[in-house]
């Protein structure tokens, strides 16, 4: 069993009711990079092609979605180690399965979306930056399978807009109108609790 840093004491509710500091950690800075992915791959289009700065964008893109590659396997034994609090008041079940549904999803994209950008600059020949280093061609070259990998990396991030816009909307509908404590179980400081009526 952990122990709470020296000053970072942690009540028995907070235990009990929120998530472990470093689930909530892993959790926003995983939200953090994908909103910095999107928003460089978004952004390059401002400049021109084979420019330096657009190069960059791409560049960065890359290697922070290499990142959030990396930081899904840490979640997913962060969830093994730590057990996810229960809501309280619990919602009905059939809500509770498609949470559960949702985040299987959203792993999911998350393991799917960095590997099908691995996939395809390995097949485009391309170098896999990653903060200096260069990973290893999961793929021979092969230009026309490169297209159709960047095609669908592309179809599955579209998608994901509405993974994310969807799994916030809900957060904020158990906070707003169900009143229960799902989003303050995850969020990164106390929220004071609403009271129906």
């Amino acid at each position: 069993m952990m122990r709470d840093l020296p000053g970072k004491t942690m009540s028995t509710h907070d235990r009990d009711h929120r998530y472990h500091p470093l689930s909530i950690a892993t959790h926003w800075l995983t939200l953090t990079l994908l909103v910095a992915a999107y928003a460089l791959i978004e952004l390059r289009d401002l400049y021109p092609k084979g420019s330096a700065p657009r190069e960059a964008m791409k560049t960065w893109h890359y290697m922070l979605g290499l990142t959030v590659f990396a930081l899904v396997f840490l979640r997913l034994a962060l969830r093994l180690l730590f057990r996810a609090p229960p809501i309280a008041p619990l919602p009905p079940a059939w809500q509770l399965r498609l949470a559960a549904a949702m985040h299987v999803t959203l792993y999911l994209f998350l393991i799917v979306m960095p590997l099908l950008g691995w996939l395809t600059l390995s097949a485009k020949g391309q170098v896999v930056p990653f903060f200096g280093f260069e990973l290893p061609h999961l793929l021979a070259p092969d230009k026309p399978l490169g297209r159709k990998l960047e095609d669908i990396h592309e179809t599955i991030g579209n998608i994901g807009y509405f993974l994310i816009g969807l799994h916030a909307a809900a957060g904020l509908f158990h906070h707003y109108l169900t009143r229960d404590d799902t989003l303050q179980r995850m969020w990164p400081w106390r929220l004071r609790a609403r009271r129906a009526g």
